[in-house]
């Protein structure tokens, strides 16, 4: 088997610094190019023996070490993350950065509630370093799954009337799963509930769509207070590829982080190509 190695290195000044990005579109880019690098290393292995190598450079001042010195590394994280409790999504990794590169909280199935919000947006108001939000869902997310079998039995839903806690996460998935049925309906027609692959291409599109849908809500947030600030971006880790998925109603392609849709006619658009994907398609076909 090839071996794949991949090392955080640091070390003297004369390490090479990555420089962090200085506006919302280079932080994207970023993340987008450190996902595909992961996604490359990773494919392809065969039982040649070769060996594969990525190096990540740290600034020895984000482990708090100052001229040799021990101490307090000043926080300066560039992009804000709000990815799903799942440990097969290691966040860092599959971007390629390090240490105090990216503020991150992680909630099952990237549900934006109150303290989850909360944090983001002290995150934004309170680390002038960042310039981009980030929602990350992820293939066969466990969260929305569970909403997808209670749309499609909905009497079991009566088995959460104690579990509070649980009921309050999934009904806002709920929402979105109901949305997403209804575009796959509009697209296929309505015999497509009958179809094999539905319940898969359900979880999948409703992964996506709510990851947009927390990407538009952040967005707005930010807007209210600074129409300059950072930018929110969403996207989908494939667990299978590990490469990031967004799908998008424009030419500009569906691997990498991407921008939410901005009004009900770009969701609408959003919609549409999403169930048009050549991925969701061939989940049904």
């Amino acid at each position: 088997m090839d071996t794949v190695e991949i090392t955080y290195r640091y070390g003297t000044h004369d390490t090479a610094e990555r420089t962090r990005p200085t506006d919302p579109e280079a932080a994207r880019l970023r993340l987008n190019t450190g996902n595909a690098a992961f996604a490359s290393l990773l494919d392809g292995l065969t039982d040649g023996g070769s060996v594969r190598r990525r190096v990540v450079d740290v600034d020895v001042e984000d482990l708090g070490m100052m001229d040799g010195e021990p101490g307090i590394p000043r926080h300066r994280p560039f992009a804000a993350v709000l990815g799903c409790s799942d440990a097969r999504v290691p966040v860092e990794l599959l971007f390629g950065e390090g240490p105090n590169d990216l503020f991150v909280v992680r909630v099952a199935g990237n549900g934006l509630g109150g303290d989850v919000l909360g944090s983001l947006k002290y995150a934004m108001d309170h680390l002038k370093t960042i310039r981009l939000a980030v929602v990350l869902g992820h293939s066969g997310c466990g969260a929305l799954t569970a909403a997808v079998d209670l749309f499609m039995r909905p009497a079991e839903y009566l088995s959460l009337a104690t579990s509070h806690a649980l009921r309050g996460l999934l009904d806002r998935q709920l929402i979105v799963v109901q949305a997403c049925s209804r575009q796959l309906v509009r697209r296929f027609g309505a015999d497509v509930t009958e179809r094999p692959g539905y319940r898969s291409a359900l979880i999948e599109t409703a992964i996506a769509s709510n990851a947009a849908l927390s990407a538009y809500t952040i967005q707005q947030e930010i807007s209210r207070v600074n129409p300059d600030g950072p930018r929110a971006v969403f996207g989908v880790y494939l667990l299978r590829t590990r490469e990031v998925w967004a799908p998008t109603a424009d030419d500009s392609g569906s691997v990498g982080l991407a921008y939410p849709p901005n009004d009900e006619a770009s969701f609408l658009a959003f919609g549409e190509a999403m169930v048009a994907s050549e991925r969701i398609v061939s989940l049904l076909t």
